[in-house]
């Protein structure tokens, strides 16, 4: 009986497949982003110097916008101005921010945060010095226009700030940084206070130019951001950077190598109006808007109801008429009253308020959440304008001035980190340079309505600054994105 006859292959087959051992698989290389380096050196000695260097940005910003609000008596006087020409100062300077806003944040989305910072101090500080040997009206206002266009590239400060900063200190630090808006916007009425009586408003324009071009010096002390280095594909700067901020810290980097893909679509305005930013960017844009036209309607009101002393209805018995040309008809009247020293302080204790609700502002965005906590300081500067109208003494007068100023300081605190955190890096700088530009928009209405409207009615004014307020409240409290805790998104593919 035959046997059936096993095949040799199989069994040399199965021999194989049992001795062969898996090939080991290459393991993974660790990488890291930015998000996870800035997170992982976290706070330190560096941050310290950018919060200093990039904070003092605040400091030149304010006293050249708040230059005109000292100087405007004494140029009404000298040039026999009439209120809507007084105004117009105002209007042209916020007509060249709101300009060179756009431009600014396109260029810095493209070229880099710090470059055009360095360019926006050099322009400004230029045109600054150049005011101050105006000859005639028609030059201040030029040149005044140029200042303004050089100061709207301030804001890049405060996004390299911004993406430098760890996430749960951003609520902290960028509210702080008021604390250098403060001590500009005293300082120049310090100066004025001293300096006009004495040598005059162009040397005062010349003192108040010395913390741009010293700021200028500073500059090399801090890099270009991190993140849009990395984002323009440049690794080794970006790296770089990160290294020297750990060592700075005293800190380490995380382990691996910093990957981050390159983003080709950069800086577009279409970006902000795409679906997933359309009505965020809108309800933004509102609320800069309204922000600005109460800041600077505050400001610009204050000195106006000291200069003039329109609190219930009254007008100042030290008026002076000038009289323009040799024929009558020809008078135009220009109220000649120049701050007496009592004015500088209620300027000085009014300003002071920007600070004192600092705190609560801090806790508000950190705890509340940044829509609730600017919709109610929003809804509070509507109801302190309508006290405004409420007969009181100086002293009255003088608190609510130092309660709007504080809650006027604190909208613009939460409006700048709640930009500067809802976009992603590619359009960062032009989304604030979009909201810096139409918030000009605001500035440039305020001074019509504080030195022109409110001599006519000054309820109208008041309640029209309030209406404003009310509308900005409630866009607040409805935009759809919270950004409390939430990372810095790279690009908008991040976005849900």
């Amino acid at each position: 009986m035959a046997t059936k006859q096993t095949e040799p292959v199989t069994v040399i087959s199965l021999q194989k497949l049992s001795l062969e051992t898996p090939e080991p698989q290459p393991k993974e290389s660790k990488t890291f982003t930015v998000e996870d380096a800035v997170e992982t050196i976290g706070f330190g000695r560096f941050h310290i110097a950018l919060f200093l260097i990039m904070g003092s940005t605040g400091v030149a910003e304010a006293m050249e916008i708040m230059l005109i609000a000292v100087v405007s008596p004494v140029i009404r006087c000298e040039w026999q101005l009439e209120n809507w020409q007084v105004a117009l100062v105002t209007t042209m300077v916020f007509f060249g921010y709101m300009v060179f806003s756009i431009l600014f944040g396109l260029l810095a989305d493209r070229y880099g945060r710090w470059k055009i910072l360095l360019i926006s101090f050099l322009w400004g500080a230029y045109f600054s010095l150049l005011t101050s040997f105006s000859p005639s009206y028609i030059w201040f206002v030029f040149l005044r226009t140029m200042v303004g266009c050089g100061v709207s590239g301030h804001a890049q400060g405060l996004i390299i700030k911004t993406e430098f900063l760890p996430t749960k200190y951003r609520g902290y630090m960028l509210p702080l940084s008021q604390v250098f808006w403060l001590a500009g916007s005293l300082l120049i009425i310090g100066l004025a206070s001293v300096v006009i009586p004495t040598i005059g408003w162009r040397w005062l324009i010349r003192i108040a130019s010395i913390p741009g071009i010293i700021l200028i010096l500073a500059f090399k002390f801090i890099p270009e951001s991190a993140r849009f280095n990395v984002s323009t594909g440049n690794t080794q700067a970006a790296l770089a950077t990160l290294e020297h901020i750990a060592k700075m810290n005293r800190s380490v980097m995380p382990e691996g190598r910093l990957v981050e893909p390159i983003l080709e679509k950069r800086g577009r305005f279409a970006d902000l109006l795409d679906a997933k930013y359309l009505r965020t960017t809108l309800q933004i844009w509102v609320i800069w808007l309204g922000i600005s036209f109460a800041y600077y309607g505050v400001i610009l009101a204050s000195a106006e109801l000291l200069e003039r002393d329109l609190v219930c209805g009254s007008r100042s018995e030290s008026e002076v008429v000038v009289t323009v040309g040799d024929t009558e008809g020809s008078q135009s009247p220009c109220h000649c009253h120049m701050f007496a020293p009592s004015d500088y302080q209620t300027m000085i204790i009014s300003t002071i308020g920007e600070i004192a609700l600092n705190p609560f502002n801090i806790l508000g965005i950190n705890f509340l959440g940044r829509r609730l906590s600017l919709s109610i300081t929003m809804g509070c500067t509507a109801l302190f304008f309508l006290l405004l109208n409420i007969c009181t003494s100086s002293a009255g007068l003088i608190g609510f001035l130092f309660m709007l100023r504080a809650l006027v300081a604190a909208n613009f605190n939460t409006i700048y980190i709640y930009t500067a955190e809802v976009y992603p890096t590619t359009m960062r700088a032009l989304g604030m340079g979009t909201s810096g530009s139409l918030c000009r928009i605001g500035a440039m209405v305020a001074p019509f309505i504080s030195q022109v409207l409110m001599s006519a009615s000054f309820l109208g004014a008041l309640c029209l600054f309030s209406s404003v307020c009310i509308v900005c409240a409630i866009s607040a409290f409805t935009l759809p994105i919270e950004t409390k805790g939430r990372a810095l998104q790279v690009s908008d593919a991040e976005i849900s």
